[in-house]
């Protein structure tokens, strides 16, 4: 029986790589992989979707006002043994319910890679939603600078202190978020300390 699957994790723990690793890995044994992103994700281009290892794909994109199910039934049933989500944090409510129905109607799973909180340590509405009805749910796992678990997906500005107020979704990578353990994450906001950046000098 399919199940939806939602594998989260912070910034840097690898989703993007682990949702391209599992494609490959359907691919090898045969099976059609429909593999697709929110069009709000448009940091490596719109058909694109690549990992910071290096490894890409050509990718679907959904827009917030696709109805998934029915792009389904239009261009993939019959010819899709699974469909891979990246980003699915900002899928909105509504087309995670439609990937539901398609684990639910057509028996295809469904795995769901992305974010569980935003940079306020916030749900985002497509993160909720999967918490919510998703069948199996991992935390894909990556470590703060202090080696205790990450959890927090901190926004820097330019200036390496941690933002605390703005808009839910600013695309960036290593050059705009780190993920750090609460206790980090907290002690830079009361510290008002400097956070160093991955990959910045």
């Amino acid at each position: 029986m399919a199940k939806l699957y939602f594998k989260y994790g912070a910034m840097g723990s690898s989703k993007t790589a682990q949702a391209l690793i599992t494609k490959y890995n359907y691919e090898e044994n045969d099976l059609r992989v429909w593999l697709i992103k929110p069009s709000a994700d448009t940091r490596d281009g719109k058909q694109i979707l690549r990992s910071r290892i290096g490894l890409e794909a050509q990718v679907e994109v959904i827009p917030p006002d696709m109805d998934v199910r029915e792009q389904f039934r239009k261009t993939q049933e019959g010819c899709c043994d699974v469909i891979i989500v990246d980003e699915c944090q900002f899928l909105t409510e509504e087309q995670i319910d439609q990937l539901r129905e398609i684990v639910d109607d057509c028996d295809i799973p469904v795995m769901c890679f992305g974010l569980r909180t935003d940079f306020q340590t916030k749900l985002f509405p497509g993160s909720l939603r999967l918490m919510e009805i998703a069948d199996t749910i991992q935390e894909i796992k990556t470590i703060c600078d202090c080696g205790a678990k990450a959890t927090v997906n901190a926004r820097i500005d330019s200036s390496g202190h941690i933002i605390t107020h703005g808009a839910q979704v600013v695309l960036g990578g290593n050059d705009s978020y780190i993920a750090m353990c609460h206790r980090c994450y907290i002690r830079g906001i009361r510290e008002h300390r400097v956070i160093q950046l991955h990959g910045s000098k």
